[in-house]
């Protein structure tokens, strides 16, 4: 288990008068135990779960299935496992929990992952127990991140950022958006991820649509073309999205696109303890309607174990409280994304940037690419370095 880790929820168990914190949702049983098991995010009834003590002891429950994987990366941890198609899972945590001293404990649980039916048989189970909320003071937690956790950050965002630049300088007109994905996975491998996450590969009169997969459309000279990754280690992601020309900028691309990386450099010098998450989504607004650009309701999030975490950089309600704003604080992550999906001239634009709050402002961990310019494809075929160009 995370010494760290368990130290912080053991903290925030004396702030919130909890006897114990159980982590099942994929995320967090990452955040306690360091690793994912494998087939969790997959196959919903396979649980698998941390449990930390308000004294400090901790103990992991999981399925057959995963026994070995459990064994080997935590041999020294206290485990129960429950035999998939024979047990009632609830009744062998139930049971667990007993012999933990926590049959009349209050227990924090994650009620936005656990299935209905399956709170239902263990509170019955355990009448004695009081069940609480556990993901906003999860969710809290993850916010502000440790060293080791920064660096894991840093290092997946220099994979996405390299793996989309090199899979951009291999293509160009005639290639598909398929050959932008194949050339993009295995680089993202190559360069040390275990995994990815919602790939997307937009080009053309797609580079509109927000979260798409690639397509077997044709690259054609004057396409602008959005790219982005999400590369994965230990459950941990860090996502990068860049844009690119093939060949030439259409109309107005250059110019947009110019504003956009102003938005990013003011976005960068507002970012800082203290700052207010909702004044800079207001300044960004106001940066975008110079050139009436339609934005959507954030321009940025955190990030560690999910995709989108809080804070929010935007309208979107923090920890659920709507109309709600956020102070930043030291060692947040920040997905940061100045960007326009439709710009009015038949292509979108994003510029997705991993971003460190740090003590006395903010430093840039996707810093691969020099995204002032756009990215020109096919640079490799054309003997230029592979990095964005003027």
């Amino acid at each position: 288990m995370r010494a760290e880790i368990v130290a912080k929820q053991v903290r925030a168990m004396a702030e919130h008068g909890l006897d114990a914190i159980i982590c099942s949702s994929p995320e967090n049983f990452a955040y306690t135990a360091g690793f994912v098991v494998p087939s969790q995010p997959l196959i919903r009834h396979r649980h698998a779960m941390t449990i930390v003590t308000a004294d400090g002891r901790s103990a992991i429950f999981g399925v057959d299935m995963e026994a070995s994987t459990i064994k080997r990366r935590l041999p020294d941890v206290p485990s129960r496992i429950w035999a998939e198609f024979s047990d009632d899972p609830m009744l062998v945590l139930a049971d667990q929990l007993s012999g933990l001293g926590l049959a009349k404990a209050r227990i924090g649980l994650e009620m936005d992952y656990l299935p209905a039916g399956d709170f239902a048989r263990l509170i019955a189970a355990m009448p004695g127990a009081r069940f609480e909320h556990a993901e906003p003071i999860l969710a809290r937690l993850r916010q502000i991140k440790t060293a080791e956790e920064i660096a894991l950050l840093s290092r997946l965002s220099r994979i996405a950022d390299q793996a989309i630049a090199d899979a951009l300088a291999e293509v160009d007109a005639g290639n598909s958006e398929m050959d932008i994905a194949g050339h993009l996975t295995r680089n993202v491998y190559s360069l040390g991820a275990e995994h990815f996450k919602l790939l997307i590969v937009a080009t053309g009169e797609r580079s509109v649509l927000p979260n798409v997969g690639p397509s077997d459309r044709i690259l054609k000279r004057g396409d602008v073309c959005r790219v982005e990754i999400f590369s994965v280690i230990d459950g941990y992601q860090a996502g990068v999205c860049r844009t690119a020309i093939v060949g030439e900028a259409p109309p107005m691309a250059d110019k947009i696109w110019a504003h956009l990386v102003e938005c990013k450099y003011e976005i960068m010098e507002k970012v800082k303890p203290g700052a207010s998450c909702r004044a800079i989504y207001d300044a960004f607004i106001a940066k975008l309607a110079k050139l009436d650009l339609p934005p959507i309701s954030f321009v940025g999030h955190g990030i560690g174990l999910h995709l989108h975490e809080d804070p929010y950089l935007g309208l979107t309600p923090v920890l659920g409280k709507p109309g709600s704003d956020a102070p930043l604080e030291e060692n947040m992550v920040l997905g940061f994304e100045p960007l326009c999906y439709n710009t009015g001239y038949g292509f979108g634009m994003q510029n997705k940037d991993m971003l460190l709050v740090t003590s006395n402002g903010s430093e840039l961990l996707s810093d691969y690419t020099n995204t002032d310019k756009l990215i020109v494809c096919g640079t490799a075929r054309q003997g230029v370095k592979a990095q964005a160009v003027a």
